[in-house]
């Protein structure tokens, strides 16, 4: 049986920050994905956004690994010369019934350390004069990515610090022993073993955890399926920055990035589903030319295209409060070596090195 001292399961961006956090740090890291190769899943089907951490409640794990690991991404990105862009963001209330929620809005990114400027209706206008809104709010601290660049760096310096990727090796059985980990891949008798095991599954993660003899199924939560779709615009960017209406329900609202080519898409939108489909409805572009046209009214008809659509991992479903990130540790469940990621979804991608910070110090 081979022996190493971590296995963590899921490369997507944030399995890919965590290798290269432990393989930094000397410990003999090996990474197992499912996939063909790395970063297929929701870490490549999202909107590419440099999260500044506004509207996650004061003092929770989403709001502060957002704020850190948006400073460390810029950082990185900058370092490394991966494309991003600080573009900037506008939160926009497009009635006045809206306004008490936009300044409930600015009051939870003060509390999480996120300063943003309150604009007038004519002030968000005097920066996008194609914009509609009776009032707004500015985040000069969001931005965009190049979420492969980003992996494919992470994944190269994870390597240089030996770290080892194994596609195609899904992880089916884990037996929890004295002194680690006996892990079966691909529904092969157990061949691995590890001093430590992260599950970095993402949409798998609660599936990883069930296959682990021993872990108390208790600790293991139900997994929800919240499916967004995006719509391309043809023609030109009508803003310079994001635009996004207030959150709804089960996400950030249909809103509008941009790409670090200046193109725009519109998205993601809500749909509970049961099972993993990422095919993108065309009717479902009537819903989007009602809302982007709340804040976009020269959104001209039969603009829109499908584009691509993923699905989020949420721990809560339709009708209940946002769940926060879990990662849990023996402290949480018992298990030592052991850390469980559940319910990563965004802001992921913008705190996937300040996870990665956080995984590392449970498992030192």
């Amino acid at each position: 049986m081979d022996k190493v001292d971590v296995i963590v399961v899921g490369a997507g961006v944030v399995g890919l920050a965590v290798a290269r956090a432990l393989a930094l740090a000397g410990r003999e890291a090996l990474l197992l994905e499912a996939a063909d190769h790395f970063g297929t899943g929701a870490s490549s089907r999202n909107s590419e956004v440099i999260h500044a951490g506004i509207s996650y409640p004061a003092g929770s794990l989403k709001a502060r690994l957002c704020v850190a690991g948006r400073d460390l991404l810029y950082e990185f990105c900058r370092e490394r010369a991966i494309p991003h862009r600080r573009c900037g963001k506008l939160i926009v209330a497009t009635s006045e019934a809206q306004l008490p929620e936009l300044a409930r809005l600015r009051a939870t990114a003060l509390a999480n350390g996120v300063a943003l400027q309150a604009l007038t209706a004519a002030e968000a206008r005097s920066l996008e004069p194609q914009l509609a809104c009776v009032a707004a709010l500015h985040s000069p601290l969001t931005g965009i990515v190049d979420s492969h660049g980003l992996m494919l760096a992470l994944l190269a310096e994870a390597q240089r610090a030996r770290a080892i990727l194994a596609c195609r090796c899904r992880v089916t059985a884990v037996t929890l022993e004295d002194g680690g980990f006996q892990v079966a891949v691909n529904g092969a008798a157990p061949s691995l073993h590890a001093a430590a095991l992260v599950n970095c599954a993402g949409l798998d993660a609660p599936t990883v955890a069930r296959a682990m003899r021993g872990f108390p199924p208790r600790l293991i939560p139900a997994a929800y399926l919240a499916k967004g779709s995006y719509f391309a615009l043809h023609g030109p960017a009508p803003f310079a920055r994001l635009v996004y209406p207030l959150p709804v329900p089960g996400g950030a609202g249909v809103h509008l990035t941009l790409d670090l080519a200046g193109r725009a898409r519109f998205g993601p939108d809500v749909e509970w589903v049961e099972h993993r489909d990422f095919d993108v409805d065309p009717q479902r572009a009537a819903a989007f030319y009602g809302v982007v046209r709340c804040y976009w009214p020269a959104l001209p008809d039969g603009a829109l295209a499908p584009a691509y659509a993923g699905i989020r991992a949420k721990l809560s479903g339709p009708g209940q409060p946002a769940a926060d990130f879990r990662i849990e540790g023996e402290r949480e469940h018992g298990v030592p070596g052991c850390v469980q990621l559940f319910g990563i979804e965004s802001p992921g991608l913008t705190a996937s090195l300040a996870i990665a910070s956080h995984v590392a110090a449970l498992l030192a």
